[in-house]
């Protein structure tokens, strides 16, 4: 088995053992992993235009808005946007800040015929720290992966 195949059997696992609806659940470095070994696959950022301006964006991600900004409220065109810009067939990862919203992104796909939908854990910034911090316990920036400042 490549390294692709084992990479995505452990996220399958994942989904399993907690009872996901979606295919998989992935570390942010097994994310990355992924989007090296498998063309086509997509990395969808479900953050809003704030974060993506103000803490960091990741390189060729598609942005498409969970909650909209400001407002904090739902977006009406996320499965419109989300089937504009990703083929339903294509591996596609979500993202968030911390793996909340992209695991409600993930799951409504996956009831949207997206199969191979799959939530990257601990998202952009990961979880706070004792002290209340972000970017310091998990996450796609702590893991050191490519992100530009917004």
């Amino acid at each position: 088995m490549g390294k692709l195949s084992e990479t995505l059997a452990l996220a399958q696992e994942r989904a399993r053992s907690l009872n996901l609806a979606y295919a998989g659940a992935l570390t942010p470095r097994e994310a990355w992993e992924v989007l090296q070994l498998a063309p086509g696959a997509k990395l969808v950022d479900v953050r809003t235009r704030a974060e993506w301006d103000w803490v960091g964006r990741v390189p060729g991600a598609v942005e498409i808005e969970w909650m909209r900004y400001p407002g904090n409220e739902p977006n009406p065109h996320f499965l419109a946007q989300l089937r504009h810009q990703v083929d339903p067939e294509v591996l596609v990862m979500f993202l968030c800040r911390s793996g909340a919203r992209s695991h409600n992104a993930a799951t409504l796909a996956t009831g949207e015929g997206y199969t191979n939908a799959y939530n990257i854990l601990e998202g952009f910034e990961g979880d706070k720290d004792a002290n209340g911090h972000r970017n310091k316990v998990g996450g796609w920036r702590h893991a050191n992966l490519p992100w530009t400042q917004g």
